[in-house]
């Protein structure tokens, strides 16, 4: 079950007014914020994180030609890594509202 999403173009990651393509094989950092939501996760719960180049019908087809939105005419495969080294650590923020009593 999906709690929220989050959206970002790799493109904007530094600026929404002067975007930048990344190169083939450029490791970048992204931030994505979620949408606001709320759940309790009770003991023993477990989260997941799914990351992907698209979330078609939620938001709009990305066929990561790099073309501007709404015109890429053609279909490129998009691969993602997240990398979790010394060098490149990557986390997921969760704030905690802690427990009454």
């Amino acid at each position: 079950m999906n709690l929220t999403d989050g959206i970002l173009r790799a493109r904007y990651r530094k600026s929404w007014e002067k975007p930048e393509m990344l190169a083939p094989g450029e490791v970048a950092e992204i931030r994505i914020d979620a949408f606001p939501t709320s759940n309790l996760f009770k003991k023993g719960h477990r989260i997941r994180l799914d990351v992907s180049s698209s979330n078609f019908p939620h938001f709009d087809v990305n066929p990561n030609p790099g073309d501007p939105e709404g015109q890429g005419l053609t279909r490129r495969i998009a691969r993602n890594r997240i990398y979790m080294d010394a060098a490149r650590p990557s986390r997921v923020i969760l704030p905690v509202i802690p427990g009454r009593g």
